[in-house]
């Protein structure tokens, strides 16, 4: 049965519409589990009622006009109850409703299990057996797996409008998809699907004006497949028996057939990009296999799937999108989106991004904010492969994705960027103005960078300095590591672009959510394995030629800081120094004219928190990284949706560690900054202020915010509200606090705008 449903579960992913996916599963399950009946009621709670959607067994004439009252009948039984009921004799039980329409009315046996999403009924999927039968618990098992694979498909033909028209509804219904909101503001334009590399299910359907071009870049992928699988036999020649070898023959016959060429051809013809007519032909082809009962030949789909994702990475090396294809206003949506494929559109025309994946805290979120681009996070059962072409309102206020929006909607959200600007105007007036509280308390404000593009003029005018270089950035978007000299070059840049004052260049903070393709990491937990400082002292030449860089970048600007990411143990810092002491010594002696850079630690794992008096006594300032360490303070993974809503900075339990930090290590350093985004929100920058922090590095996006809140707030205020909110329990409690205070200064406008579109 495993193997049924794992052919079930593709062709449901496969199924280009609700209705496909439906009839999929009906049909499927009906033999599966040898039943007399399938079907699927979805429930309609705006209506009050569950209505039949697909049925094999049941009269066909019955399909999306029979409806039974919420909670009432089986079917509103198992709705109510959000769990599945199985009865040997339906028709003895009290909740048992006849419907003559549908002519169920020899039916006994039932099996009912709720589809749900988000802990919501979304509907009921149903078996039946003529003869009374219980079905058997690997039975129920199996409908419920088939049941969650559904709802995705469901939520996703309520975003499009697909829903509704099946509903034929007359009034407006929800068109929009909900996710975490990663980046505040409001973007409208097309989607561009960024997919991972060699992801063909991912694929989109893209066109093609040239396809006798499109056609000779396919051949030239497939011939390059042919040599791989050539050297893969090559390689095996020895380990393999002359019966096995002749599997890679097999494959390239496979590769070479006539069915293969001709069809990815057709489509090219009709006018399909490459990797779309491949996704299609490759899929069409498994479906063929995957049907067959012979279980050997129902494995040779794997087979071509996996010459499928071979070619189609060789299809990848010539396909990035040319600059001149991104619409004015793109829309960048994919389950992940990676650093390379942001930088891929072109500067201006970027306008929002989705992700399927993450959170507000995830390293795609944080760019977002740094660039100005809405962005929305763990937006669940995003079908990434139909959207591309659509237009899509993304609202980061509300964390919603608006599909093909309706006339209306679009009027709404043009009157809400109206007014954004006209906020912008407000916040304009704080350029060039200290940052400081009402009282004139002095709060120096840095820059959070790490992109060329983030050093913008608001950057660069309103800051104090660089608080967070984040030089991964570069590394991440080449394909191999950087030389010494081309890290010299970039640094040098940023120094001088902010001499004289101060930057701050974190060392090298790779892992976790932030890979280096040509550095492959594989690991069941990244977050807590090899990443920042560990790899840097594990490969010390990767350290000492970053390291060397800098200090080179240096040389007659004197404005460099170093950063050393991830710290846990006293050791590591120890050992840091001590290479960095060997570079300085290195390049002293090649005659440059190097000081010594201060030196600062990041607190942002737990055990840093407790030892950060001791770590304060062998470095020179202490930054603190409050989305890491609220990561590993609350035991949730930041690019993890199922979590996303336990993520909160305003925690108690963060707030005390962030307190203790100042409190052990305020008196032993020269400055202690906070470079999360917590500097960068005026909820928790007040709160900030008010426990002794006097140093918060930003997005350039932050700086006038944090200006305007602070202008508008004494220091005994916010040492008020810092005291309150450390007695709170609860997050959501510390937030009301926050939100309220803004609301009595008329500042709520900072982290919302007061027209936001609400409602369905």
């Amino acid at each position: 049965m495993l193997e049924t449903l794992r052919r079930i579960v593709q062709e449901v992913n496969d199924a280009p519409n609700l209705r496909a996916a439906l009839e999929v599963i009906v049909q499927r399950v009906k033999v599966a589990v040898k039943a007399d009946v399938c079907s699927v009621y979805l429930t309609d709670f705006d209506k009050g009622r569950h209505v039949l959607r697909a049925s094999d067994g049941l009269r066909p004439e019955a399909v999306d006009r029979v409806h039974l009252a919420l909670h009432k009948g089986l079917i509103g039984l198992v709705c109510d109850r959000a769990e599945p009921i199985n009865l040997q004799d339906a028709t003895s039980h009290p909740n048992y409703r006849f419907i003559p329409e549908t002519g169920e009315q020899p039916y006994n046996g039932f099996l009912g299990v709720p589809i749900i999403q988000h802990r919501r009924v979304l509907g009921v999927l149903v078996a039946q057996q003529r003869e009374q039968r219980r079905f058997a618990e690997d039975e129920a098992t199996f409908l419920l797996t088939l049941a969650s694979q559904l709802a995705g498909a469901i939520t996703h033909a309520n975003a499009s409008g697909e829903l509704a028209a099946m509903q034929a509804a007359k009034r407006r219904q929800k068109r929009f998809m909900t996710g975490r909101p990663s980046a505040s503001g409001v973007g409208i334009g097309t989607a561009v699907v960024a997919f991972r590399p060699a992801e063909l299910r991912l694929v989109p359907d893209r066109p093609v004006d040239r396809p006798e071009e499109e056609v000779a870049r396919f051949h030239a992928a497939l011939d390059k497949a042919s040599a791989e699988i050539g050297g893969l036999k090559q390689q095996m020649a020895i380990s393999l028996s002359e019966e096995d070898a002749a599997l890679f023959d097999a494959w390239a016959m496979l590769l070479r057939s006539d069915s293969l060429l001709n069809r990815v051809e057709e489509l090219i013809q009709q006018g399909c990009w490459a990797p779309g007519a491949l996704r299609r032909t490759i899929d069409e082809h498994c479906k063929v296999f995957e049907s067959m009962e012979d279980a050997y030949m129902r494995e040779r789909g794997s087979d071509i799937r996996d010459l499928g994702r071979r070619i189609l990475s060789h299809l990848q090396h010539s396909q990035s999108l040319p600059p001149e294809n991104y619409p004015a206003s793109t829309i960048l949506v994919g389950e992940e989106v990676s650093a390379t494929q942001l930088a891929e559109v072109p500067v201006g025309q970027l306008k929002g991004i989705v992700c399927a994946t993450g959170s507000s805290a995830s390293h795609v979120a944080i760019l977002a904010r740094a660039l100005g681009i809405p962005a929305i996070m763990g937006v669940a059962d995003l079908q990434v492969g139909r959207l591309e072409g659509h237009e899509l309102i993304v609202d980061g206020y509300l964390g919603r994705v608006h599909l093909q929006p309706p006339p209306s909607v679009l009027e709404e959200y043009a009157k809400l960027i109206s007014e954004m600007h006209s906020q912008s105007a407000v916040l304009e007036q704080m350029r060039g103005c200290h940052s400081q509280t009402r009282d004139g308390e002095r709060v120096h404000v840095y820059l959070n960078t790490g992109l060329v593009s983030e050093t913008s003029s608001l950057g660069l005018e309103e800051s104090e300095g660089v608080g967070l270089y984040r030089t991964e950035l570069p590394f991440m978007v080449r394909d191999r590591f950087p030389s010494e000299e081309v890290q010299r070059n970039n640094y040098r840049r940023v120094l001088k672009h902010f001499h004289p004052r101060p930057v701050t260049l974190r060392t090298l903070d790779i892992g976790g959510d932030k890979p280096l393709p040509y550095f492959p990491i594989n690991e069941s937990n990244p977050f807590l394995g090899w990443r920042g400082i560990r790899i840097s002292l594990d490969h010390p030449e990767i350290f000492l030629t970053q390291v060397r860089a800098m200090l080179r970048a240096s040389v007659g600007l004197d404005n460099l800081r170093i950063l050393l990411p991830m710290i846990s143990h006293i050791s590591e810092v120890i050992d840091a120094k001590r290479l960095i002491q060997q570079a300085l010594d290195e390049v002293l002696q090649e005659g440059r004219k190097v000081r010594r850079p201060k030196l600062g630690v990041m607190i942002e794992v737990p055990s840093a928190v407790f030892q950060a008096e001791a770590l304060a006594c062998l470095v020179d300032f202490i930054s603190l990284g409050t989305n890491d360490l609220t990561q590993y303070l609350l035991a949730v993974d930041r690019n993890n949706p199922n979590v996303g809503d336990l993520f909160s900075d305003l925690h108690p339990a963060v707030l005390k560690a962030i307190h203790q930090v100042m409190r052990d290590a305020g008196p032993q350093v020269e400055d202690i900054s906070v470079c999360g985004e917590m500097a960068g929100n005026p909820l928790s920058a007040i709160l900030l202020v008010g426990m002794g922090y006097r140093h918060l590095s930003m997005s350039a996006g932050g700086l006038l915010k944090i200006k305007y809140a602070l202008s508008h707030i004494d220091l005994p205020l916010a040492q008020h509200m810092a005291a309150s909110a450390l007695c709170c329990e609860e997050p959501e409690t510390v937030k009301i606090l926050m939100e309220r205070l803004l609301m009595e200064h008329d500042m709520l406008h900072l982290v919302a705008p007061t027209g936001a579109v609400g409602g369905s």
